[in-house]
């Protein structure tokens, strides 16, 4: 994670500056925690490489399932926490909804996957996580270790999140939410 801007913007204000960057290539998209902007750290071989594995895994595992993949460049919305975050990964399996008609900010992710890196780590399994809980649509949240061999894996049962780690490259990872 990188350094917390201190200026108080409006989600309203938050949203049309993410969208006036978009075209920017220079411009790093940012995280909004209830009137801070949080920005994103770059990402390196390793993540990207993942990140792209997990997308190709979902996508042919979904199939026609009316389930859709989505990677890093869709923004979600946690309306209860005044809060806004670009997973890397994340599953939408009924219909889209999204905050208003310019289709980019989603409000009903069913799974979330977070590619975790040194600088990002502690904040992905804590505030973030916290955050994303808030989500009633959220049933699967997904931490990927990128410097070695773990998967940590939350699922919902009612108001109870169930923790699974994975720590063989035999095991197998039940993405039971769709």
């Amino acid at each position: 994670m990188t350094r917390t801007t201190q200026t108080y913007l409006t989600p309203k204000e938050y949203i049309a500056l993410e969208r006036k960057a978009i075209p920017d290539a220079e411009t790093v998209r940012s995280e909004y925690i209830n009137g801070k902007i949080i920005g994103r750290s770059s990402s390196n071989w390793a993540h990207n490489l993942i990140t792209g594995n997990i997308v190709a895994g979902l996508y042919t595992c979904l199939g026609n399932s009316g389930c859709f993949v989505f990677a890093n460049e869709m923004r979600v919305s946690i309306p209860s926490v005044n809060s806004y975050f670009y997973p890397d990964v994340g599953v939408v399996c009924e219909e889209p909804r999204f905050e208003d008609d310019v289709f980019d900010t989603l409000l009903n992710p069913i799974v979330v996957v977070e590619v975790l890196s040194p600088s990002t780590e502690a904040y992905d399994r804590g505030d973030k996580f916290a955050h994303y809980r808030q989500l009633q649509s959220l049933q699967e949240y997904i931490l990927v270790s990128q410097d070695k061999m773990r998967v940590d894996h939350y699922v919902r049962h009612a108001a109870q999140w169930i923790f699974t780690d994975f720590q063989e490259l035999e095991q197998h990872l039940p993405i039971t939410s769709i």
